[in-house]
This record gives structure tokens, sequence and C-alpha cells, in this order.
């Protein structure tokens, strides 16, 4: 954890939170999320969809899905972790924390999104909902596809 975000917390840690909640939020990772990323994944599989990597460490923010030969980034955006508009929350216990984390979370989209858009590459950004959701999903796809190089025949 930033120190800068310790600071919010008594004491520079979480007081009272219980095994049971601390060994969840431990298991939650950045990449791979099984409710999000790999059913993107997935649907690009599905689709037929190829010419793309996962995590791209070259890049800022190291997009989700990576298309190299059009110079395309998406990134599938958690609602909790980064303050989604339509079901995002703040917790009430450390509100103070999670709401200074979210915002920076948020902030560091957006440097990600101007970084990437300097080198030419358009970002598109889903909510994780977003993904739960057929149709957004078919659409994002059918979108994928009418792009020239991005599919293999």
């Amino acid at each position: 954890m930033e120190r800068s975000l310790r600071k919010l917390l008594a004491h520079g840690r979480f007081q009272r939170v219980p095994h049971a909640r601390s060994r969840t939020m431990s298991l939650i990772r950045g990449r791979n999320n099984k409710s999000t990323e790999l059913q993107f994944r997935m649907a690009l599989v599905r689709g037929k969809i190829g010419g793309w990597t996962t995590n791209e460490p070259a890049l800022p923010g190291k997009p989700d899905f990576y298309f190299k030969n059009r110079k395309l980034a998406i990134f599938i955006d958690g609602c909790f972790w980064h303050g989604c508009p339509v079901c995002g929350h703040i917790p009430k216990t450390n509100a103070l924390f999670w709401k200074e984390k979210i915002r920076r979370n948020k902030l560091r989209d957006k440097r990600t999104q101007k970084s990437l858009s300097l080198q030419r590459i358009q970002v598109i950004r889903l909510w994780e909902h977003q993904i739960k959701n057929a149709r957004t999903v078919a659409a994002m796809i059918d979108k994928i596809k009418g792009r020239k190089k991005i599919y293999s025949n």
C-alpha cells in the first residue's frame, strides 16, 4: 500500500478486519480475473478474433488486450476499483481511504489513456458489468471485427 494512502488509515493499516474479509481481498488480482478479462478473452476466441496479446508490458497501463497491428488497446475496468458511475460504491468502513484510492485509480486511468493516445493507440474501456451483458460483448466483438486486420479468417 502506498505511503500516502496509509496516512488515511488509523495507525497506517486497516483495523478490525475479519480474517475472512482479509483473505478474500488478498486473493483479488489485477489480471486474469475470471469474471472479466477471461470472459472477454473467450468472447474473442469464439468470435475467431486473433492478433491480440494480454497485459502488454511495453505499454502504459498494461492493457488487458492489445491489437498491435491496429494499435488498439482494450481495458476491462472493475466497477469497484475504477469507480463505475452505475454500480461502483464507496464502502462505509474506511470510506476516506477508499474514496482516495478510487480517485487515484481514476487519475491513473486518465494518464494512461492520454499516454496511449499520444502514441496514436486507440483506447476502448469497458466496465466489468458490461462484460456480463451478452449484447454489449457481442456489439464490441462486432465492432472489433469491423476493423481491418484485427481478426483472422
